[in-house]
């Protein structure tokens, strides 16, 4: 029997059950030299030899013996009144279909939900602080995000930070990232000026002369490192450092920010970071136990042990793929179900299918076409938690056969 491992270890299995179905005559020799124990769906005539129940307080263990083969069962499944196809001894049962295909392995991992990217705002102007966002707050292309002695300081999109004054005639990537910002803003038209052009000409200086209009300031066509804030994108305020009426000097942080965009960073085992790559699909288990499916972004290459704990971990960013299903909630703990191995063309079954045998290993209960039972001894191999199934491998057990599952 393979042995369970480590993350499943506080998996919570299904009793196994058994059919209980009443034993047909065989032999010490057919026994002994068949791979399976037969049973039959009629009535037997139930003897001392044949068959013999064991009644243990606080829990149910059944010995099945026919002609020297034994079944054990243990802890069986309670009585139900509702009968989903074969009842006997007064246990509803029914029946599953063996299926062959693709089975996935998933491993389920503590995780924090939350937004990607994290920024620190920096002030450039000297003045006193007059204006400051606060947490939670959104900022977009173009906003004032917070002022200084009464002058705005906006975002603008862009990787490369403020650092001089731009003004005509001068070139380079910040330059380029101001045409762009000119014309998504609509202070130009892309015929009017290039949104990929390196040079600020008189277009750029018009279009900033328009913006600079819109806020209120002087209209110079000059753009100082003190009046904008270049970012990768929209920003959500996570946390205030400058002070409302306190002292802004260059070089001070005003606040902390994320990104909007939605994600849940994993701290998984370092030992199972081969298993996952970039866009695997994973499922989210969110604070109020609705689930959304997510794909991995990215996959950490540096393991780093947290303070406190022995194992290693990687970090794996997921992305939900229904970003609004996942609400507004920031820190929150979530669950993620990461796929963790993979297998084709197996064969599977339910997991409440399995028979624990006497002898040590599982089995599931067959029926033939003429309603004659048998139990057939299986290997397991992967398990897949989100369709409830196992994989098996045992000799006589083909795809489409029929076995013994619980009713529901």
């Amino acid at each position: 029997m393979p042995e369970v491992p480590a993350w499943r270890r506080q998996r919570r299995w299904r009793p196994c059950h058994f059919g209980r179905w009443p034993v047909s005559q065989i032999t010490p020799s057919q026994s002994e030299t068949s791979a399976t124990q037969e049973f039959s769906t009629a009535p037997a005539t139930e003897t001392r030899r044949s068959r013999r129940r064991i009644v243990i307080a606080g829990g149910v263990v059944v010995v099945v013996a026919a002609a020297g083969a034994a079944v054990a069962v243990t802890d069986p499944f309670a009585h139900s009144s509702q009968s989903n196809g074969v009842t006997d001894n007064a246990t509803p049962t029914a029946l599953a279909t063996v299926t062959q295909g693709t089975l996935s392995q998933q491993t389920d991992v503590n995780a924090t939900l939350g937004y990607a990217e994290s920024y620190t705002v920096i002030n450039r102007a000297n003045g006193v602080y007059t204006s400051l966002p606060k947490a939670g707050q959104v900022f977009s292309r173009g906003q004032v995000m917070y002022r200084v002695s009464g002058g705005p300081v906006i975002l603008l999109y862009g990787s490369v930070p403020a650092y001089r004054t731009l003004s005509e005639g001068m070139r380079g990537r910040d330059v380029e990232q101001l045409n762009a910002n000119l014309v998504a803003l609509g202070y130009a038209t892309r015929s009017e000026l290039n949104p990929r052009s390196h040079y600020f000409g008189s277009e750029t200086q018009s279009a900033l002369e328009s913006l600079q209009k819109y806020l209120g300031i002087t209209q110079n066509g000059t753009l100082t490192a003190d009046q904008a804030v270049f970012l990768p994108s929209a920003v959500r305020v996570t946390s205030i450092q400058g002070q409302l009426g306190g002292a802004a000097g260059p070089g001070a942080p005003v606040f902390a920010a994320s990104s909007t965009t939605r994600q849940v960073t994993v701290a998984l085992d370092a030992s199972e970071q081969s298993y996952v790559k970039d866009g695997d699909k994973v499922t989210i288990t969110l604070p109020n136990n609705q689930t959304t499916p997510g794909l991995v972004s990215s996959v950490g290459t540096v393991a780093a042990t947290a303070s406190g704990s022995s194992t290693p971990t990687v970090t794996v960013d997921v992305t939900p793929t229904n970003p609004s299903a996942t609400g507004s909630l920031d820190q929150a703990p979530v669950q993620v179900s990461i796929t963790t191995a993979t297998v084709d063309n197996a064969l599977s079954v339910p997991v409440d299918a399995l028979l624990a045998l006497a002898g040590g290993g599982y089995g599931v209960e067959v029926v033939g076409a003429r309603g004659v039972h048998r139990v057939v001894p299986v290997t397991l191999g992967l398990f897949d938690d989100q369709a409830g199934t196992v994989q098996v491998s045992g000799s006589g057990l083909a795809a489409g056969e029929r076995v013994v599952v619980p009713a529901t």
